[in-house]
């Protein structure tokens, strides 16, 4: 499994915008992509003295559903226009990592 590590920035008066618009719009229109191999994204959030800091984490079957999904650079963020007009600062490329493992407990 890939994992897909992103980080982008608001400022506390846009984070809970940002929070929403990722609900309602951009994490819907991933889903309605049907993309074969994605298999689910997370969100992180800590507050910052003067920012607010979002983690996704998008979890794929293998690179090569990274690339249908971003396309051939698939190390360039998805970041909509919506959202970046919300954002105060982002990465512009995500990291991926290979998913060794994992322990949950109760």
């Amino acid at each position: 499994m890939i994992v897909r590590i992103w980080h982008g920035f608001t400022t506390p008066e846009n984070a809970d915008k940002y929070e929403k618009l990722l609900y309602e719009e951009v994490w819907k229109s991933i889903e309605g992509k049907n993309l074969k191999g994605y298999r689910g994204i997370e969100l992180l959030k800590r507050e910052l003295t003067d920012e607010v800091e979002f983690i996704t984490i998008m979890k794929f079957d293998g690179i090569n559903d990274v690339k249908e999904f971003t396309g051939k650079n698939y190390t360039q963020a998805y970041v909509p226009p919506k959202a970046q007009l919300l954002l105060k600062r982002f990465d512009s490329h995500s990291q991926h990592y290979e998913h060794l493992a994992a322990i949950d407990y109760k």
